[in-house]
């Protein structure tokens, strides 16, 4: 988890403090087991929610086996976490982290974060698009581009899909990457599916370097407005690739 994907999934953040306290408890009751990247992937520690006390607006978490690595803990202050909740993907930041006692052993403190990011939907479900049969977004482009190159529109293969949105490769740099800019009247060629058409709104951009050295731009792209029609189109691609990729598994398997 990073910063890129804490800024595609804003849409699911959580800012009511009575929720976030009646999450929290409930991961602690169940047990769930929490994953703290203290420095990313690289210094990862499993801990768990002893106690939520709003009074206090403070949450204590099990302390790591390893004292160096608490330290690190304490010395970072702030480390980002993630677990799951009936199958539910939660993240949060845990701040202010801090040793403490609790039921006479030692633990850490920490601040109750303000928002977390809930998962509930399976709009942040991607499914890759395949690279044999790729799928194709026809999108307007800027007038000044458009006269530039003598076309109205340009088409862009699908980096994958899900049900809230697609990503994108502008290999060109063609298109806008501001924040919140939309694309209207926009296609998406689903094979054996149909085109859907529809008002596209940039949510992220990163820039790639590929291993020939060519620079190539990944957009992800929120659907807007999208009617019932072309969600159903949407849904019934990704069960398509689904339905292909488990065949290939249980081939190999």
């Amino acid at each position: 988890m990073n910063n890129q994907e804490l800024e595609n999934w804003h849409d699911y953040e959580v800012e009511s403090r009575r929720e976030i306290v009646a999450l929290l408890r409930q991961i602690g009751e169940k047990h769930q087991l929490i994953r703290m990247l203290v420095k990313g992937e690289a210094d990862v520690c499993v801990t768990s929610i002893l106690e939520v006390d709003p009074d206090t607006n403070t949450m204590v978490l099990d302390r790591s086996i390893d004292r160096s690595q608490n330290d690190r803990i304490v010395a970072a202050g702030e480390v980002r976490c993630e677990t799951s909740l009936d199958k539910i993907r939660i993240l949060f930041t845990a701040d202010e982290l801090r040793p403490t006692q609790f039921e006479g052993r030692d633990a850490l403190r920490a601040d109750i974060p303000a928002t977390l990011i809930r998962l509930q939907r399976r709009e942040y479900y991607r499914m890759e698009t395949p690279v044999s049969n790729p799928v194709r977004a026809i999108i307007p482009l800027p007038p000044e581009l458009a006269i530039s190159t003598g076309a109205s529109s340009a088409v862009f293969p699908l980096h994958d899909i899900s049900c809230g949105g697609i990503a994108i490769l502008d290999n060109k740099l063609q298109l806008d990457t501001t924040i919140g800019a939309d694309f209207p009247n926009c296609r998406i060629e689903l094979p054996e599916i149909g085109p859907v058409t529809v008002t596209l709104q940039v949510r992220n951009s990163l820039d790639i370097t590929l291993l020939n050295n060519k620079s190539n731009r990944r957009l992800g792209l929120r659907f807007i407005d999208i009617s019932r029609g072309g969600m159903a189109g949407v849904q019934r691609y990704i069960t398509k690739l689904e339905r292909e990729r488990n065949a290939r598994l249980a081939g190999l398997a």
